[in-house]
């Protein structure tokens, strides 16, 4: 299993709009490796501690509303977010 390397900061819940925000433009790449993870089938445990460095079984709570937060997010990117970055 990957070590822990989030390599950037983050927030438990990601900012919402429907326009791109500074958070969305800083936190591209973790969105990508967030849906890559997914694609490639990890768990969401190895997805949270390693993307995110939380353990989820000490902080359950914390690694799921952070993982479905920006989960939400990313998916957003592929359906609407995306032409805002072709503008």
């Amino acid at each position: 299993m990957a070590e822990p390397n989030p390599g950037f900061d983050f927030m438990e819940d990601v900012p919402w709009s429907e326009e791109l925000t500074d958070y969305d433009n800083t936190h591209l790449i973790l969105y990508v490796r967030l849906l890559d993870a997914c694609a490639a089938g990890a768990s969401k445990d190895e997805i949270v501690r390693v993307l995110f460095g939380i353990d989820p079984v000490k902080q359950p709570a914390r690694a799921q509303r952070t993982l479905d937060s920006h989960l939400k997010r990313a998916r957003w990117m592929t359906e609407r977010g995306y032409r805002q970055l072709l503008q």
